[in-house]
């Protein structure tokens, strides 16, 4: 018999590989009609196969579920697949009302890499920390995630605003930002990249140190750019730190989350560079022609729909039952940990998102760049403040 653990990550990996296929349907969607027959069915293979891919990945939730006796959200990984899952849930939805096939072609290619992401930490199944043994960790965790997947569509809708309206012919401030969007996603290939590579030689790197009188030793993966203050390497054949971490970096573990965001970066930036050096143009030049189709007024409509229908449901995740499970668990609604912060400076941008959009006529390109900006504030939240910010949150 099989075991549920075992099931679990099947159905996981079952969903990449459905949601890769998903997307080359997808690519086929926007060929031009005269050069392609039964485009109907092309449309909707690409929608069958992601319905099957999403029901693979739900599977994986409730199988994982199963297994752990918990709602799988406790950690990092499974956080970043459930968000994965909510992210394509959330376009079909979208899809649903505004049959847009280019939400599909950017959507899964993100939550491939998601997936990807989460895999690169730990992902065996293991018990909840004490503070998290709440049934406010399902209803706080799963509705923050759903409100960020809804408000992730606003950015992919943005991005395919920004990338079919700017022009690309000549280089200016507005093509300079969005390579800068571009080099992010190559950042987050980085990642998964050099720890990927690392994690197959097994390499392993041992740093002692002490801290308050107390001697303590750090486990490296990736050769070491930032090793703990003041420490030495006790393995051998092994990179020596090159730099100290910053001393306003808190945390145990901080020095090696900021080495492993720092390597994601420089790999991101050769592999963006490389990229380049082979198309010889902008990557969003590139991508350009494949959109000069999209109806733009309807692809703008859309940034507003999902911030319209995904800020209310972050603000009641995020925000009510976030201070209401605080209370119980530290006694207190609030108290200016770097997750509240950011989840309040989160809120606070989407609501003046909201008011710019309905007060002062902020459509078209404004709208989008304000959509792409907030998804950057979402994933700062996700990635830097879970790696390298100490605080009650970084169990995550």
């Amino acid at each position: 018999m099989i075991d549920v653990a075992t099931l679990s990550n099947t159905l996981l990996y079952s969903a990449f590989i459905i949601y890769l296929i998903g997307t080359v349907f997808f690519a086929a969607t926007i060929k031009d009609k005269q050069k392609r027959e039964n485009v109907g069915f092309v449309h909707k293979l690409a929608i069958f196969t992601t319905v099957i891919g999403l029901l693979a990945h739900v599977g994986y939730f409730v199988t994982r579920w199963i297994a752990s006796g918990n709602a799988p959200v406790g950690n990092l990984f499974e956080f970043v697949t459930f968000f994965g899952m909510m992210l394509v849930f959330a376009f079909l939805i979208l899809f649903s009302i505004y049959r847009i096939y280019l939400l599909g072609l950017f959507t899964l290619p993100i939550a491939l890499l998601l997936i990807a992401y989460a895999s690169m930490f730990q992902t065996e199944i293991s018990p909840l920390l004490p503070s998290l043994q709440s049934h406010w960790l399902y209803i706080h965790v799963t509705t923050v995630g759903l409100g960020q997947a809804i408000l992730a569509i606003s950015f992919i809708a943005g991005l395919i605003y920004l990338i079919r309206e700017i022009d690309q012919t000549i280089p200016t401030k507005k093509t300079k930002w969005l390579e800068v969007i571009m080099y992010t996603i190559f950042a987050t290939v980085g990642f998964v990249v050099i720890t990927s590579g690392f994690e197959a030689a097994n390499y392993n790197a041992t740093f002692t140190y002490e801290e308050n009188g107390e001697e303590l030793s750090l486990d490296y993966h990736l050769p070491a750019i930032f090793g703990p203050q003041d420490a030495e390497l006790v393995t051998e054949n092994r990179m020596d730190a090159w730099l100290d971490t910053p001393t306003w970096i808190q945390g145990a573990e901080a020095p090696r989350k900021l080495n492993t965001l720092v390597w994601s970066l420089i790999i991101g930036f050769a592999l963006y560079v490389l990229v380049r050096l082979i198309v010889r143009k902008r990557i969003a030049a590139v991508i350009q022609p494949l959109l000069k189709k999209a109806n733009s007024e309807l692809i703008d409509e859309v940034c507003y729909r999902a911030v319209a229908i995904g800020f209310p449901v972050f603000t009641l995740g995020g925000l009510i039952f976030a201070s209401i499970w605080a209370q119980q668990a530290w006694d207190r609604y609030w108290g200016w940990d770097p997750k509240e912060v950011w989840a309040l400076i989160t809120f606070f941008f989407y609501a003046i998102f909201l008011h710019l959009r309905l007060s002062r006529g902020w459509h078209g390109e404004k709208s989008a760049w304000l959509a792409v900006i907030g998804f950057g504030i979402i994933m700062f939240n996700l990635i830097v403040v879970n790696l390298v910010l100490a605080g009650l949150h970084s169990y995550a």
